[in-house]
């Protein structure tokens, strides 16, 4: 599974070869260093672990700034684990945009924007009270969360007022439209969690992995023509 540690840049449009406009998000995706490999000898399982920007050393905690000394990195701002990474990499290694490349297909995954404390209404689309009909102080309360007597207690998973967005979210089935290897920027058809600046993880599609040739529907009136062009 392929995979890299990337900024979200914004967002933008552009031109294809046939003149089409198409709008794609921004992703630096690299570059990413090698930090350790595990193998099923040792560690049970095959990955790889890189890191993402470089910082000041005082600013790591000390578990962790031992760690990349052990391995002999410098400290990163971010870290990540890929499991079952396909290409052969060691320790000190580099890898950056170039690992994909224009048509592939990408899963994106990231934290949405923060939208604060919010109520029922804006947080889970609640109708709210009514507005007239003598209503008071009622317009936008979730209602009743418990019961009487039997259990007595708010229900594990009620819905009700709190902190909105800043969740995890996975994209998935981007396509890859440009890759510009000298800047390790990505083009990425859609939209991806995340405010300017957040990090974001992508990688290889789970549902559409790299050498899937997709069947592209075809209408029926090009398929009878084609036939009838054979005859």
């Amino acid at each position: 599974m392929l995979g890299l540690l990337g900024k979200k840049l914004g967002q933008t449009r552009i031109y294809d070869e046939q003149g089409m406009l198409i709008p794609v998000t921004v992703v630096q995706a690299g570059p990413n260093r090698v930090i350790q490999t595990k193998s099923v000898e040792t560690d049970g399982y095959k990955a790889i672990q890189v890191g993402f920007e470089e910082q000041k050393e005082h600013r790591v905690a000390k578990p962790l700034l031992g760690h990349f000394k052990k391995t002999g990195a410098p400290a990163f701002k971010r870290v990540k684990e890929f499991r079952d990474f396909t290409n052969d990499l060691k320790p000190g290694d580099v890898i950056g945009a170039n690992l994909f490349a224009k048509g592939d297909f990408v899963d994106a995954i990231g934290l949405t924007k923060g939208r604060g404390f919010e109520g029922v209404v804006k947080r889970h689309r609640f109708r709210g009270g009514d507005m007239t009909h003598g209503a008071k102080g009622w317009h936008r309360r979730g209602g009743a969360i418990g019961q009487r007597l039997f259990p007595g207690t708010v229900m594990r998973g009620m819905r009700m007022p709190g902190h909105m967005g800043q969740v995890r979210r996975t994209i998935q089935n981007l396509e890859v439209v440009q890759v510009r290897e000298a800047e390790n920027i990505l083009l990425i058809k859609g939209a991806i969690p995340g405010a300017k600046g957040d990090y974001v993880v992508i990688r290889e599609s789970k549902k559409i992995p790299k050498g899937t040739v997709r069947k592209v529907a075809v209408p029926a009136g090009k398929k009878k023509a084609a036939a009838a062009a054979r005859k």
